[in-house]
């Protein structure tokens, strides 16, 4: 794998690994403005704290991902039946990566503030989610975010090295946490709308 061994940790430092090999020719660096990545880092905070926008995230495949210790610690949840999963640290709360729901996927994505130096990432290439005055949003970089997805899931597919991934059990293909599905009264209060007025 060509780049390099980045570590990261949750806040209290008992979930920690180390993203393998990772430069921007691997993976994507995006800050998402969307309500809904704030509402999950508003919801696995212990205070309820609301991040400003972006929130910073750098896109790979899970087979980069090492947990070193802790592990026993990931909890995940979504913030719909269907929707993305979010992973945190069940100790402090930390976000730590986003996944798609089904494995064969390649995809995951790293909160950048686990990580004390996000340098040899690159420079932000996406920005997602851009809330407009009128209630709309824009995107910039969004076709360089799906390149960056396909050029990197596909050979992970094909070769199946999508199966080497931390998150789900590589024969029941299960995540290898519960997933907690948020209430619409737990949605509706992390919402960074509601959780801020």
């Amino acid at each position: 794998m060509a780049g390099v061994d980045l570590p990261f940790k949750c806040d209290c430092g008992q979930v920690h690994g180390v993203l393998r090999g990772v430069s921007p020719e691997n993976g994507n660096r995006i800050d998402c403005y969307c309500n809904d990545c704030r509402a999950a880092v508003t919801f696995a905070s212990p205070d309820g704290t609301v991040p400003d926008a972006p929130v910073h995230l750098y896109q790979t495949t899970p087979d980069r991902i090492r947990f070193d210790a802790g592990q026993d610690q990931l909890a995940v949840f979504s913030l719909s039946p269907k929707g993305i999963l979010r992973w945190h640290a069940r100790c402090c709360g930390a976000m730590l990566f986003n996944t798609l729901r089904k494995p064969k996927i390649a995809f995951a994505a790293f909160f950048m503030d686990r990580t004390p130096d996000a340098t040899p990432l690159g420079p932000v290439k996406t920005r997602a989610n851009i809330q407009k005055d009128d209630g709309t949003s824009r995107s910039e970089g969004l076709g360089h975010a799906i390149r960056s997805l396909l050029r990197h899931a596909v050979p992970a597919r094909i070769t199946g090295t999508w199966k080497n991934t931390p998150f789900f059990d590589p024969d029941t293909l299960e995540p290898t946490s519960e997933i907690y599905v948020l209430t619409k009264d737990e949605r509706a209060a992390a919402t960074p709308s509601a959780a801020s007025s």
